[in-house]
């Protein structure tokens, strides 16, 4: 495929974003091993934890540190854009160990409090209760991130890189 278009070469600047796909590779990877941490630790296969928030590792704190670290290794550690990311980054992983999980600890109790004032045994308004995350989930997803995104980045590149290396694209 060569590519010419206007538009088709706007898009190929998405592609040359490593930083970006790499963390969003560190994300997807973090949702993914959900489904093996519900299989291992519960002994359940349960595919809806793909589609959940919540649980080991964390899909979020990984996102951002992956992002935030490709984002230093690429424009130097220094930079104000770095301290950026790594704020962001921060706020995100407080608000997933904090605000949210004291969010889902509070449904849980008013959910067992509604089963307990129920005269129904099918309790059909619960609230949800798995929204953020223990410490050692956003540790554990905080590591993950920058573990994925620092390799791929400078082992393999954007996937534009990658498409042009098997010879799909060529620019």
């Amino acid at each position: 495929m060569n590519i010419n278009s206007a538009s088709e070469i706007q898009f190929i600047y998405i592609l040359d974003n490593a930083v970006l796909a790499w963390g969003l590779v560190a994300c997807g990877l973090a949702q993914i091993s959900k489904l093996l941490f519900e299989l291992i630790f519960n002994k359940r296969w349960r595919p809806a934890v793909l589609i959940e928030t919540g649980g080991m590792p964390s899909s979020h704190s990984a996102l951002v540190t992956g992002t935030a670290a490709g984002v230093g290794l690429q424009i130097g550690f220094n930079d104000p854009l770095f301290a950026l990311a790594s704020t962001i980054a921060f706020i995100v992983m407080y608000d997933a160990s904090g605000i949210r999980r004291s969010a889902g600890l509070t449904a849980a109790r008013v959910n067992q409090i509604s089963k307990s004032n129920s005269n129904e045994s099918n309790f059909e308004n619960t609230l949800k209760e798995s929204l953020g995350h223990t410490k050692i989930e956003v540790l554990v997803g905080s590591l993950l991130g920058p573990s994925v995104a620092l390799p791929g980045i400078l082992f393999i590149g954007s996937p534009l890189h990658l498409l042009q290396i098997i010879g799909l694209v060529s620019v």
